[in-house]
């Protein structure tokens, strides 16, 4: 049985996807719960920003991991367009409260770290601040999609257009600090200080590559199961109503 034969069957899915769900799961916690251990407890000040630098250890996951849930939410909308894959509209639709979480968490914090830093929780005038709450709206508007529409087809079609063309704004979030002028930094981690930059950079790098992408990956997979067990429930509803009309 390959891997494309699972993830386009709904049954074949549901039997193998139980074990991953719960073990991405719970490796993603107990490796963000030690990246931010490493942040609050071992990694040294910042030598420009002091203690208020350890809050990347959230902010920074969260701000790289917005963006990659959409991006892939982007790639399952196109795998529901060339194939007409159930399975890639519950994905994609799966992904999008979890997006949405990151991405307010990633402005939160973003705020909070903001604020000793700019002398500000809130600058309207950055085009990455700006940049990422339309991404947020566009997580918002994608599930409302979801809602509004009178069937699953035609919430799948709208919402897949839509995510389509929120996905322009990924390279403008990118390379809005390089294209306008910004309150943010070019880059997360600065280099003229080799011996601090490390000991943020490989704790992150781990934090991210294995918590954060683990947990997204277990909540994913849970979402999807519930989704799947709510469209067979309705599919039998509809069958019971059917047979006693």
């Amino acid at each position: 049985m390959d891997a494309f034969s699972v993830f386009s069957n709904p049954h074949r899915f549901m039997a193998a996807s139980r074990p991953f769900a719960w073990g991405f799961t719970a490796l993603g916690v107990a490796i963000v719960a030690w990246g931010i251990y490493q942040g609050l407890y071992v990694v040294p000040p910042d030598f420009r920003q002091g203690d208020a630098a350890k809050i990347m250890f959230v902010h920074v996951p969260s701000s790289w991991l917005s963006l990659f849930i959409y991006l892939f939410m982007a790639c399952a909308s196109v795998i529901s367009f060339v194939w007409r894959s159930p399975l890639a509209d519950i994905c994609a639709k799966s992904c999008a409260p979890i997006g949405a979480v990151f991405t307010a968490l990633c402005l939160f914090t973003g705020a909070v770290w903001g604020k000793p830093m700019w002398g500000t929780w809130w600058e309207w005038s950055d085009p990455r601040i700006v940049s990422v709450v339309v991404m947020f709206f566009f997580y918002l508007g994608y599930m409302a999609v979801w809602q509004a529409m009178e069937t699953q087809q035609k919430a799948a079609r709208a919402a897949a257009i839509l995510c389509l063309v929120g996905a322009i704004n990924l390279p403008i979030i990118h390379y809005s600090v390089y294209w306008w002028n910004s309150l943010h930094q070019v880059s997360t981690f600065l280099t003229d200080k080799q011996v601090t930059t490390s000991e943020y950079k490989w704790p992150m790098y781990i934090t991210f590559t294995l918590g954060y992408l683990a947990l997204f990956g277990g909540l994913t997979l849970f979402n999807m199961r519930a989704e799947v067990n709510l469209r067979r429930a309705e599919m039998l509803m509809q069958r019971r109503q059917a047979a006693t009309a």
